[in-house]
C-alpha cells in the first residue's frame, strides 16, 4: 500500500512541476518576469493544490 500513496505523491509532484513549467497558464508575462507577483501568486496556488491532493491521499490511504 505504501508504494501506491508514494506513486501518488510522485504523480501530484509531477503534475506541480507540469503546471510551474508550462508557460500556457500564464495569461502574459509580468513586467518582472517569473519573479512577478502574478507568477508568485500561481506558483503559491499550485503547491497549495499538490498539499491538498497528497493529504486527500494520505486519508484515503492511511499507512501504518
Amino acid at each position: 500500500m505504501n508504494s501506491q500513496v508514494d506513486e501518488l505523491k510522485q504523480t501530484a509532484l509531477q503534475l506541480l512541476a507540469a503546471m510551474l513549467s508550462n508557460p500556457h497558464i500564464y495569461p502574459q508575462i509580468s513586467d518582472e518576469g517569473g519573479d512577478g507577483n502574478m507568477e508568485q501568486q500561481l506558483i503559491s496556488i499550485a503547491i497549495e493544490m499538490a498539499q491538498s491532493f497528497i493529504h486527500q491521499v494520505e486519508n484515503t490511504y492511511p499507512q501504518g
